[in-house]
Protein backbone atom coordinates (compact mmCIF):
# COMPACT_ATOMS: atom_id res chain seq x y z
CA UNK A 1 0.00 0.00 0.00
CA UNK A 2 1.29 3.45 -0.80
CA UNK A 3 1.92 5.25 2.46
CA UNK A 4 0.69 8.81 2.76
CA UNK A 5 -2.41 8.11 0.71
CA UNK A 6 -4.47 6.24 3.28
CA UNK A 7 -8.19 6.91 3.78
CA UNK A 8 -9.24 9.02 6.75
CA UNK A 9 -11.96 7.05 8.56
CA UNK A 10 -14.85 9.06 9.94
CA UNK A 11 -17.70 8.11 12.27
CA UNK A 12 -19.65 6.40 9.48
CA UNK A 13 -16.77 4.55 7.79
CA UNK A 14 -14.70 3.58 10.87
CA UNK A 15 -16.43 0.17 11.28
CA UNK A 16 -15.73 -0.65 7.61
CA UNK A 17 -11.99 -0.02 8.08
CA UNK A 18 -11.94 -1.98 11.35
CA UNK A 19 -13.44 -5.01 9.58
CA UNK A 20 -10.98 -4.67 6.68
CA UNK A 21 -8.05 -4.61 9.15
CA UNK A 22 -9.38 -7.96 10.44
CA UNK A 23 -9.58 -9.35 6.89
CA UNK A 24 -13.36 -9.08 6.58
CA UNK A 25 -15.28 -7.34 3.80
CA UNK A 26 -18.53 -6.08 5.28
CA UNK A 27 -21.03 -3.57 3.99
CA UNK A 28 -23.45 -1.35 5.82
CA UNK A 29 -27.05 -2.56 5.70
CA UNK A 30 -30.17 -0.72 6.77
CA UNK A 31 -31.66 -2.40 9.84
CA UNK A 32 -35.18 -1.37 8.72
CA UNK A 33 -35.45 -2.07 4.97
CA UNK A 34 -32.39 -4.41 4.78
CA UNK A 35 -30.89 -2.72 1.70
CA UNK A 36 -27.10 -2.61 1.53
CA UNK A 37 -25.26 0.62 0.91
CA UNK A 38 -21.75 1.69 0.10
CA UNK A 39 -20.17 4.06 0.95
CA UNK A 40 -21.32 4.03 4.58
CA UNK A 41 -23.55 6.90 5.68
CA UNK A 42 -25.69 7.75 8.69
CA UNK A 43 -29.10 7.50 6.99
CA UNK A 44 -30.61 4.97 4.62
CA UNK A 45 -31.22 6.73 1.29
CA UNK A 46 -34.30 4.54 0.62
CA UNK A 47 -36.29 4.48 3.88
CA UNK A 48 -34.41 7.17 5.88
CA UNK A 49 -33.80 4.93 8.87
CA UNK A 50 -30.86 5.88 11.08
CA UNK A 51 -30.32 2.28 12.19
CA UNK A 52 -27.76 0.12 10.43
CA UNK A 53 -25.82 -3.11 10.80
CA UNK A 54 -22.62 -4.40 9.19
CA UNK A 55 -23.24 -7.51 7.12
CA UNK A 56 -20.46 -9.86 6.00
CA UNK A 57 -20.08 -10.49 2.27
CA UNK A 58 -18.72 -13.49 0.42
CA UNK A 59 -15.85 -11.29 -0.79
CA UNK A 60 -16.46 -12.50 -4.34
CA UNK A 61 -17.26 -10.32 -7.31
CA UNK A 62 -16.59 -9.47 -10.93
CA UNK A 63 -14.63 -6.73 -12.62
CA UNK A 64 -17.28 -4.21 -13.65
CA UNK A 65 -14.85 -1.72 -15.18
CA UNK A 66 -11.14 -0.94 -15.19
CA UNK A 67 -8.55 1.58 -16.36
CA UNK A 68 -4.76 1.79 -16.50
CA UNK A 69 -3.39 5.10 -15.16
CA UNK A 70 -0.20 6.38 -16.77
CA UNK A 71 2.06 9.25 -15.63
CA UNK A 72 1.75 12.03 -14.71
CA UNK A 73 0.22 10.83 -11.47
CA UNK A 74 0.44 11.59 -7.79
CA UNK A 75 4.10 11.25 -6.90
CA UNK A 76 3.47 8.31 -4.55
CA UNK A 77 2.05 6.25 -7.44
CA UNK A 78 4.34 7.30 -10.31
CA UNK A 79 6.99 4.67 -9.65
CA UNK A 80 4.52 1.76 -9.96
CA UNK A 81 2.70 3.04 -13.06
CA UNK A 82 1.21 1.77 -15.20
CA UNK A 83 -1.09 -0.32 -12.99
CA UNK A 84 -4.74 -1.37 -13.02
CA UNK A 85 -7.59 0.30 -11.15
CA UNK A 86 -10.77 -1.77 -11.10
CA UNK A 87 -14.38 -1.32 -10.09
CA UNK A 88 -15.66 -4.63 -8.68
CA UNK A 89 -19.34 -5.44 -8.29
CA UNK A 90 -20.07 -7.89 -5.50
CA UNK A 91 -21.70 -11.23 -6.32
CA UNK A 92 -23.81 -10.81 -3.15
CA UNK A 93 -25.27 -7.53 -4.39
CA UNK A 94 -24.19 -6.14 -7.80
CA UNK A 95 -25.31 -2.64 -6.74
CA UNK A 96 -22.40 -2.61 -4.27
CA UNK A 97 -19.14 -1.72 -5.98
CA UNK A 98 -15.59 -1.23 -4.74
CA UNK A 99 -12.63 0.50 -6.36
CA UNK A 100 -9.29 -1.27 -5.97
CA UNK A 101 -6.58 -3.17 -7.80
CA UNK A 102 -6.27 -6.71 -9.13
CA UNK A 103 -3.09 -8.18 -7.63
CA UNK A 104 -1.40 -11.60 -7.71
CA UNK A 105 -0.64 -11.64 -3.98
CA UNK A 106 -2.27 -9.71 -1.13
CA UNK A 107 0.87 -7.70 -0.32
CA UNK A 108 2.21 -7.38 -3.86
CA UNK A 109 2.74 -4.17 -5.84
CA UNK A 110 -0.09 -2.59 -7.81
CA UNK A 111 1.62 -3.27 -11.13
CA UNK A 112 2.10 -7.05 -10.79
CA UNK A 113 -0.89 -7.98 -13.02
CA UNK A 114 -0.59 -7.36 -16.75
CA UNK A 115 -3.66 -5.30 -17.74
CA UNK A 116 -3.65 -6.99 -21.16
CA UNK A 117 -4.81 -10.19 -19.42
CA UNK A 118 -7.82 -8.61 -17.65
CA UNK A 119 -11.41 -8.48 -18.85
CA UNK A 120 -14.78 -7.05 -17.88
CA UNK A 121 -16.67 -9.73 -15.98
CA UNK A 122 -13.51 -11.42 -14.73
CA UNK A 123 -14.23 -13.17 -11.42
CA UNK A 124 -12.24 -11.97 -8.41
CA UNK A 125 -12.19 -12.34 -4.63
CA UNK A 126 -11.17 -9.86 -1.98
CA UNK A 127 -7.86 -9.95 -0.16
CA UNK A 128 -6.13 -7.53 2.18
CA UNK A 129 -2.49 -6.48 2.50
CA UNK A 130 -1.17 -6.21 6.06
CA UNK A 131 -2.60 -3.03 7.66
CA UNK A 132 -0.62 0.22 7.56
CA UNK A 133 -1.54 2.54 10.43
CA UNK A 134 -4.56 0.32 11.10
CA UNK A 135 -5.88 0.58 7.52
CA UNK A 136 -6.09 -2.41 5.16
CA UNK A 137 -7.44 -1.63 1.70
CA UNK A 138 -9.53 -4.22 -0.11
CA UNK A 139 -7.62 -5.63 -3.09
CA UNK A 140 -8.70 -8.30 -5.54
CA UNK A 141 -7.27 -11.69 -6.53
CA UNK A 142 -8.24 -13.49 -9.70
CA UNK A 143 -10.32 -16.65 -9.43
CA UNK A 144 -10.02 -17.56 -13.13
CA UNK A 145 -7.00 -18.20 -15.31
CA UNK A 146 -5.62 -15.00 -16.93
CA UNK A 147 -6.14 -14.71 -20.69
CA UNK A 148 -3.72 -12.89 -22.99
CA UNK A 149 -5.76 -11.31 -25.75
CA UNK A 150 -5.42 -8.86 -28.57
CA UNK A 151 -7.47 -5.64 -28.65
CA UNK A 152 -9.87 -7.30 -31.13
CA UNK A 153 -10.31 -10.63 -29.34
CA UNK A 154 -13.58 -11.71 -27.80
CA UNK A 155 -14.20 -11.67 -24.07
CA UNK A 156 -13.74 -15.22 -22.70
CA UNK A 157 -16.79 -17.25 -21.69
CA UNK A 158 -17.18 -17.56 -17.91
Amino acid sequence: MTEGLLPAPDQDSAPFWEFCARGELRVQQCAACRRRRMPPRPMCPWCRSLESIWEPTSGRGRVWSWVVPHPPLLAAYAEVAPYNVVVVELDDDPTIRFVGNVVSTPDGPLNQVDPATMWIGEPVRVCFAPPVDGIALPRWLRTAKPVLRSPTSEVPEL
